[in-house]
């Protein structure tokens, strides 16, 4: 996933910024002695996180606001007529402050949160979207940026050029710059009330993840469990003052990793509940009536700004360009997909019967027993996996291998550079030729004050007009082992840390003049395209034999075992992408409301969309239920989750193209970097793929790699 920035009202006012001088930050109130109130001094214009302090964020924000506005109303006020350098171009080296201080702000309240930096991002959450339409809604400032744009063929602009002149234009009017006086305050009370509602999902979604977690008082619950899970469970506990006890902390997901271990029926029963109703409990962590409000505002925001629905508005400027579009493409999947979900579900049944078990399969027995099938049908089990599974090894012997055989790059671990967490570190990436190209953090084990998920994003963004390098990280939610216990992971997690690096990747590569088109800013259903393709080299033969050791013996994966891991390729996928297709289209279900739908109730409309789309499938819970739907009330992927879907068309297109050209080659690799990770959002998406492709992409080897075609279940 990549993370927005911040809060989706305030993503473009960020991206106009960089770097500002000292003088410019006193100028708006903000003493030297801030951290902020000038460019770092560390490597890469790094983060100095041994010296920032809570307390100097919130007036570093509002002391960047200010700035940016005095720099923006000079640009509007500007006596000179409208070009692209003291316009566009000018807008471009606004902010500069504003942009060091939220960057940083607000990686650490997903990454690393707690009550003052909570109190902090509810104060300012408003102020920044009321910022945003102080800029957008600014009729003076949009009259130069239409002149400039319907000028664009005459003025000698290169391809980078035209291409931000008609991002700002498009931004401006989609922000509303074209309505009347009462309509754009109506729309700033509207965002204002956006901006305090996501800020309010997120802290009451941490907090009802938290208080959510599984205590066990008695360790027989909790068999099947690995010597290395039950100590976690046990640190889990005496962090949260519960000796003697057992917590399983939650992820964001409706199924929880731990249900495919436990023996014990009830507490599978408990820990399926307790996910499923976290933030459902009628408390101060309830969302409901804050989802409800959410999807009832953004309808009534996308109909001020001329769009049937709020879907229809963000789709307007992504590939796929309407919902319909979008629909389409996953419920053209969805009878394939619970088909084949239901062979799964029958073949577990049998084998419940078989056991003489006396009961119906039920949601939370779906992890449990699909690892029971897959033991006795490919005689492979996720415990045996996991001990050629070190975190370490996976991370320099896996991603870091990868991206040198295909790139070229090699890293080195910095301890002298500050992190915000003990648990991250920090690598210096060098590129082909050696030079330093970027700095990594990696921060993948789970803690309290960590949002759940994976995610990437920068500190520092690249961008020619500044001169400045990417300062990239990834964030995940492993479960980190008790002391003297190895750092073993799951398949799944070592497949997520080659997803979220190849969102770093995509960061790294950019080559690109302006902050504003830089990098991953690019449409949400391209965005995922990077970091799905990167997945693949985690199952790579050369890639996989590199890191797949034993943690023990540094021996490889026996070939036996690596040839039952192929074989079980296909392996759930009925069940994986039912509850992903329920998911995604659960959020067009809400995004697709009209502005004039009457109230919704969040837990009767969720099984009217799911009857709607014929993915209410008992066994197969959406991947996401309503309440805690991070990606879509908080996370920036608001009528946007379908964008897996689409980029994974493209992905494994794209990778069927690596097959046909030799694979992994550091030729192609470079090809693959030239031609789409190197641009960022300078071309059309579409147009940039089909360069690369020679071609549209094709769904075929989607539905192959899915094992959703007759030929690819058969196998």
């Amino acid at each position: 996933m990549l993370r927005t920035r911040v809060l989706a009202t305030t993503m473009n006012l960020i991206l106009l910024g960089g770097f500002g001088s000292l003088s410019a930050a006193q100028a708006a109130g903000l003493p030297a002695s801030n951290p902020f109130a000038a460019a770092s001094t560390l490597p890469f214009q790094a983060p100095p996180f041994d010296k920032i302090k809570d307390r100097d964020y919130q007036p570093a924000l509002e002391a960047g606001m200010k700035e940016h506005l005095a720099e923006v109303r000079r640009i509007a006020s500007n006596k000179e007529a409208p070009t692209f350098a003291n316009t566009i171009e000018a807008m471009e080296r606004s902010g500069r402050l504003l942009n060091r201080v939220a960057m940083v702000f607000f990686a650490l309240t997903a990454a690393d949160t707690n009550k003052t930096l909570q109190k902090v991002q509810t104060a300012v959450a408003p102020k920044l979207a009321e910022h945003q339409d102080a800029i957008y809604l600014d009729p003076q400032l949009f009259q130069r940026v239409k002149t400039i744009h319907d000028a664009r063929a005459t003025l000698g602009l290169d391809p980078e050029q035209t291409e931000l002149v008609e991002r700002y234009y498009r931004d401006f009017v989609r922000a509303g710059a074209q309505l009347g006086k009462a309509e754009q305050a109506k729309l700033r009370a509207l965002n204002k009330e956006e901006s305090q509602l996501t800020t309010a999902f997120d802290e009451k979604l941490l907090a009802a993840t938290n208080a959510g977690a599984l205590v066990v008082d008695d360790k027989a619950a909790l068999a099947g469990l690995s010597d290395a899970d039950l100590a976690a469970a046990a640190d889990a506990a005496k962090e949260r003052k519960l000796a003697g006890k057992y917590v399983i902390t939650l992820q964001n997901t409706t199924q929880q990793p731990d249900q495919a271990s436990l023996q014990d029926r009830a507490t599978r029963e408990r820990l399926f509940k307790a996910s499923t109703e976290r933030a459902e409990h009628n408390d101060a962590n309830d969302t409901r009536a804050l989802i409800e409000r959410l999807a009832a505002l953004r309808a009534e925001r996308a109909k001020l700004l001329g769009f049937e629905n709020f879907a229809a508005y963000t789709l307007a400027d992504q590939m796929a360009k309407t919902p319909d579009a979008a629909i389409k493409l996953m419920t053209d999947m969805v009878p394939a997909a619970t088909a084949k979900a239901a062979g799964e579900a029958g073949k577990m049944q049998a084998l419940v019967d078989a056991r003489q078990g006396g009961f119906k399969l039920a949601p939370w027995d779906w992890q449990f027993y699909a690892e029971q099938v897959r033991k006795a049908e490919y005689d492979l089990d996720e415990a045996q996996i996991k001990p050629y599974l070190e975190i370490d090894r996976v991370l320099h012997d896996g991603v870091f291998y990868a991206a040198n055989q295909l790139y070229g790059l090699t890293f080195k671990e910095r301890k002298d550079i500050p992190v915000y967490h003990p648990d991250v570190r920090v690598f210096e990436v060098f590129d082909k030729d050696g030079s330093s190209l970027a700095l990594f953090y990696a921060d993948y084990w789970k803690r309290d004050s960590k949002r759940g998920g994976a995610w990437m994003d920068n500190f520092v963004g690249q961008s020619g007009l500044f001169g400045t390098r990417p300062v990239v990280f990834n964030v995940c939610n492993f479960t980190k082992p008790s002391a003297g216990q190895p750092a073993l992971i799951s398949w799944d997690d070592a497949t997520t840390m080659f997803h979220e690096f190849g969102h770093a990747l995509h960061g790294m590569f950019s080559h690109v003049q302006y902050p504003t088109l830089s990098g991953t800013n690019v449409p949400r259903d391209f965005v995922e395209f990077p970091s799905q393709f990167n997945e693949h080299w985690a199952s790579d033969p050369k890639v996989f034999a590199n890191f797949a050791r034993h943690y023990q013996t540094g021996a490889p994966m026996p070939a036996e075992l690596v040839e039952k891991i192929k074989k079980t390729h296909t392996f759930n996928q009925g069940f994986a992408t039912t509850e992903y297709l329920a998911a995604a289209l659960l959020d067009m279900a809400w995004h697709t409301l009209p502005a004039d739908a009457p109230k919704q109730e969040a837990g009767a409309f969720e099984r009217k969309a799911l009857q709607q789309f014929n993915v209410d499938v008992a066994l197969v819970p959406p991947r996401y239920r309503s309440p805690y739907f991070a990606h879509i009330w908080g996370g920036g992927y608001a009528a946007g989750y379908y964008a897996y879907l689409w980029s994974e068309v493209l992905d494994h297109d794209a990778f069927y193209w690596f097959r046909e050209h030799g694979g992994m080659t550091r030729e192609n690799g470079q090809r693959f970097r030239d031609m789409l990770l190197s641009r960022g959002s300078t071309r059309d998406m579409a147009t940039m793929y089909r360069d690369f492709r020679g071609r549209d992409p094709r769904v075929e080897p989607l539905l192959e790699q899915r094992g959703l075609t007759t030929e690819a279940g058969d196998k």
